[in-house]
This record gives structure tokens, sequence and C-alpha cells, in this order.
């Protein structure tokens, strides 16, 4: 078991993706949000976002496709396209079979506030449910269908509706080091493959289902072609590179203008409702990524607000401490959906963790359920 290092400006820790530390022990993800508030004219990133729109509005049936689940950072994206550019989206949803049922109820009251064309589409049930089983098996995370399935889907309703625009939300330089604030970063099939599928393609996942389902169920898991892309002339710009992107502003935003309702989710602090309140699954992901790295949600959140210097690294620590690596109530029903049982579950996870950092189920607390739990829906 390893000592686990941690960032002497925020509390995140060594085993975080991408994470590394300077001379001073500061991290690199601190040192971005440096670049963000001090090195960064905003004001001449909007002109450029500007130039950007002008050459689309107004030239087809929509201006752009905003991608979109009903979280607080796609409801600010889809709000800022059409309150703020002026412009006609076409609204993109990928269901992952995971929205909770206040999802429904803010979604319904954004599209009607903000007028606009929504498209979406569900993938089978069925295969879902072997890809979550086999991409927690090869990955430790089973949100394979999620990551590939929001963005290659989206970028084919581009090709397939001829929309070169696609505006997708926060930059990752704001929790991940891939890129850094200075860049403006695009949507590629290269970032694709290097960040999202988790090193699985659709191809590659076919053989890893061995069988298990038609090459056609897993079209909707296909990034298009660099040719398809090419000839379309896409550009996949992220609104975060352009706008001084801040969570807690933002949602004030949504909750003001569109009446967007914040939720309780498991292994968080109730002062931050608004964060992935849209999937069920959500805290047996963090759960999941408490097993392999040591660390949670409330590290995560703790560590923005830290920087943002809203909160001091000492608060930090006691939320973390008090919310990280509670035993999620909803793993019971999760774990039937995948037909495997808890002690294979940490078993898969530890084999494809980051560090022995020393995680025990024996220690480990029940966490509470929520309030909307018996709503979900539980046909397996």
């Amino acid at each position: 078991m390893k000592k686990m290092r941690y960032c002497t400006k925020c509390i995140l820790p060594e085993s975080a993706e991408s994470v590394g530390f300077d001379e001073a022990g500061v991290c690199n993800i601190c040192r971005q949000a440096e670049v963000k508030h001090e090195e960064i004219d905003w004001e001449e990133r909007k002109k450029i976002l500007q130039e950007i729109v002008s050459r689309y509005q107004g030239k087809g049936e929509y201006d752009c496709i905003v991608p979109f689940s009903g979280g607080k950072d796609s409801t600010y994206q889809l709000w800022y396209v059409v309150r703020e550019l002026g412009l006609k989206p076409l609204v993109v949803r990928f269901n992952h079979w995971g929205y909770r049922p206040l999802v429904q109820e803010n979604n319904i009251r954004t599209f009607k506030k903000l007028g606009v064309d929504v498209l979406e589409f569900t993938a089978n049930w069925k295969v879902v449910r072997k890809l979550m089983l086999a991409s927690l098996k090869e990955t430790g995370d089973f949100c394979w269908h999620c990551h590939t399935g929001v963005f290659a889907h989206t970028m084919q309703m581009a090709v397939k509706f001829q929309i070169p625009l696609v505006i997708w939300g926060e930059a990752s330089s704001e929790y991940r080091a891939y890129h850094n604030p200075q860049e403006l970063e695009e949507l590629d099939e290269k970032k694709f493959d290097e960040i999202i599928d988790l090193g699985i393609n659709a191809d590659k996942m076919y053989g890893l289902l061995e069988g298990e389902v038609d090459k056609r169920d897993l079209l909707p898991f296909q990034f298009p072609s660099r040719e398809e892309l090419k000839q379309l002339g896409a550009k996949a710009i992220y609104l975060g590179n352009y706008i001084k992107w801040h969570t807690k502003h933002q949602v004030e935003t949504i909750k003001r203008e569109l009446g967007w309702q914040g939720q309780e989710v498991e292994g968080i602090p109730p002062q931050y409702d608004y964060e992935k309140i849209e999937c069920r699954w959500q805290g047996i992901r963090d759960y999941c990524k408490y097993i392999k790295r040591g660390h949670g949600r409330t590290n995560h959140l703790a560590c923005i607000d830290i920087r943002n210097g809203e909160m001091e690294r000492e608060m930090g620590w006691e939320l973390a401490e008090k919310y990280d690596g509670k035993r999620p109530a909803s793993l019971d029903g999760f774990l039937k959906v995948l037909g495997i049982e808890e002690e294979e579950f940490e078993a898969i996870l530890q084999k494809n963790g980051i560090v022995d950092w020393g995680f025990d189920h024996d220690k480990i607390e029940a966490g509470a359920p929520l309030p909307d739990m018996e709503q979900w829906d539980k046909e397996i």
C-alpha cells in the first residue's frame, strides 16, 4: 500500500486522471486554473466566438447542434446559445438509460421556455447492459456506452443533417490536463480516441463482446470518419474556451431564467445540489473512482471551489472525508442490472485500480437512499 501524495494548494491526489505536480507540490490542474483566471483575455475570446458563430448563422435549417443531457452544463450551454448568441440550434439528446425523473421535468420546462427543436435517440437496452459490463471489466468504468454514445451519435447527427457547427460545454482543461486553457481545443477523431472512448472504439468493443451483439448494434457508438467530417466542414467547439466557465454562477442563471431545479446526489454534500443530478448511476460511478483511485466526487468539487477562491483547503478535506467513499444505496439495483455480485464488482475495480491506496470493504459505511429512488425504473 502506497501513501498518497496530494496537491499542496487543493486536495487532488496523485491518483487523479492526468495529474502532475510541480516543484512546489502544486498540481497541474491548479496551475491551469491560474492561467484561466489571470492570463486569458475573456473579452477577446468572446469576440473570437462571435466570429465563429457569424460564419454559420442563418446558413442552413439550423445554425448549430447543442448536445443536451439536461444537467447543469448542457442546460447552460443551450441557454447561452439561444439567449446570448441568438442561434437556432438542433438539440440532440443521447438517452443513456440512467436519467432520473426530475430531468424530464427540467427538460420540458427548458425546451418550452427557449423554444427549440429536440432530437432524442435511445440505444437498445439489451445492448447497453452488455456494453456496461464489458467496459467495466475492461477498464473499470461502466460508462463507455454513455461517453461514446453522447459524442459519437451527436457528431453522426451533424453529418446526417449537414450541420457543421457543434457547441459543447466546458473545456477539458477545467478538470484534466490533456489540454491547457490557452488552447482552443476542438473535438475530432483523434481527441475522441485519446480521451473519450477509453481506448476502446466500436470495432474493439465488438471483439470484446465476442459475437454477443450484431455489429450494427454498435453503429450509434461509431465516431464519423475523418473524411465525413472533412466533407461536412465540421467544427466542434467547446463553449468553455470562449467564456469564463464558472459552474455556480451558471447554475444561478439557469435556476433564475429557466426554473431549473437541483436535487440530491449520492455521495455529494447538499450544497452541491446541481452536480450530476441527471444520472441515477452517478453515485455508483463516483464509488468506482473511490475504489480505484482513493477519492470521489466531493474531492473534485472541493478542489474547484478552492481554485476559485471560494473554499479553504481544510474545509475541502473535511467535506471529502465526510462524503466520499460511502457505499451507494443504489448499488444493489445496479448489480442486478449487470448480473454480478458485489465481490466480483469490487475485484474488477481493484484489478483496474490506479494505485493500492488501501481500499477496505469492511471499513466502508452505507450511504443513505435518495428520496426519488422508489420512482426509478427497476425493470431489468
